[in-house]
């Protein structure tokens, strides 16, 4: 490890240094955008290309079960040729992706969004690894700023991507094809770091191989990310239907779930920066936990007075959660490739856990014609997030 904080350290005045750190925060803003433009644009679409909801939903699952696909594998094509060329080739990729997306067509559409889904996966894995091989010395706050900028532009994915469908004939292909000027400015702010021997490095920095797939905190921290996941995204899909079954009415609804992702904004900086100065992350893996006990109980309590608190609740706690999530990966490892395989790891669990939460919650409330077990069920799952949460926070190495 003391090697990897040698070369990893370098001068943050220097312009290559600059050129990364602007680099790691282009690459995040890639990272949600894409994705969370195309939920608000649903209707449009279905209307559009007269299909079904059950398929016209599928769109937003279908780069999940990519992120769930990919993320094993990203830290062995990285392995390979360099964490730089990976990421480089995911741009690329993502670029594609969005081009082939924006053409109007069925066939399009599901080809270019599982494309960007498999682009996505390799950036969400590397960039805690790049973080822990380059920032030894400032992995909260480059963590921080990474999942900020990601989160800010997943939230402004969601807000703008209607106000431009309705700018004169853009429609919602126009709307999701913006989004490549953006990837590409990013592929070009990316480019220098080929010119880095650090991917060599990389490959090369661990002296013996140990499977974390045999490690008991490896698979803790996957079940940590994983159960954060399921209840965010579950969140995501049925907040808005869970407030109005309980009196709020649609429009109302609707800005809860705003509440809860503008919440959400400030928690993915400040947790990182507080738990890097902690030897232990114990007591803010707990207090996460016990938000999300809180904010869940009180949406199955149903008092609509003090369903704004309940929500805020649940946005500090879906925000504190992945933040800490993405810190495991980097404390919990000695260097940048155990990094990115734990990452791999547990975001290939997590999200087809958050695929797969959705559809279970819909199938319960269907078979119950109510919120009571839904919530129940994510409320259980709250409690074995705090448990693993209790062993992931204490200060040692999956590889111990």
């Amino acid at each position: 490890m003391g090697n990897e904080r040698t070369a990893g350290s370098f001068d943050i005045n220097t312009k290559k240094s600059w050129l990364l750190i602007i680099g790691v925060i282009l690459v995040s803003t890639n990272l949600r955008g894409p994705f969370t433009s195309v939920g608000a644009l649903i209707p449009f679409i279905r209307d559009d290309l007269a299909i079904s909801n059950a398929l016209a939903g599928s769109i937003t699952t279908l780069p999940l079960l990519a992120f769930a696909l990919l993320s094993p594998f990203a830290p062995k094509i990285a392995n390979r040729i360099g964490m730089e060329w990976t990421i480089t080739l995911s741009l690329v990729l993502l670029i594609i992706g969005i081009v082939i997306r924006s053409f109007g067509e069925i066939v399009f559409l599901f080809t270019g969004t599982f494309f960007i889904g498999l682009a996505i996966a390799i950036g969400n894995v590397l960039i805690p690894g790049i973080i822990k091989m380059n920032f030894p010395l400032k992995i909260g706050l480059m963590t921080g700023m990474y999942a900020i900028f990601m989160n800010l532009f997943g939230a402004l994915g969601s807000g703008i991507s209607v106000p431009l469908a309705s700018i004169g004939n853009f429609g919602w292909q126009g709307a999701l094809g913006v989004w490549g000027i953006l990837a590409v400015i990013s592929l070009l702010i990316w480019l220098p770091q080929l010119t880095s021997q650090r991917n060599q490095q990389a490959s090369v920095e661990t002296e013996k191989k140990s499977s974390l797939w045999r490690s008991p905190l490896a698979w803790k921290i996957t079940i940590f990310m994983g159960s954060q996941s399921l209840i965010f995204y579950t969140l995501i899909t049925w907040l808005p239907d869970i407030l109005y079954a309980n009196g709020l009415n649609s429009n109302t609804a609707g800005w809860m779930l705003f509440l809860m992702q503008f919440s959400i904004i400030p928690f993915t900086f400040i947790i990182p920066v507080i738990a890097e100065k902690m030897k232990s992350q114990v007591v803010l893996s707990v207090a996460t936990g016990f938000l999300f006990i809180i904010g869940l109980s009180g949406l199955l309590q149903g008092n609509l007075t003090l369903a704004p608190l309940y929500v805020i609740l649940l946005g500090i706690a879906g925000g504190s959660a992945f933040s800490l999530s993405m810190m495991f990966f980097t404390l919990r490892t000695r260097n940048g490739k155990e990094a990115a395989e734990l990452s791999g790891m547990a975001q290939s669990f997590g999200y087809l856990l958050a695929a797969v939460g959705p559809v279970l919650v819909g199938a319960l409330q269907d078979l119950t014609a109510g919120w009571t077990i839904p919530l129940s069920l994510l409320i259980l799952i709250s409690v074995i997030f705090l448990i693993v949460g209790m062993s992931s926070g204490k200060e040692r190495q999956v590889t111990d």
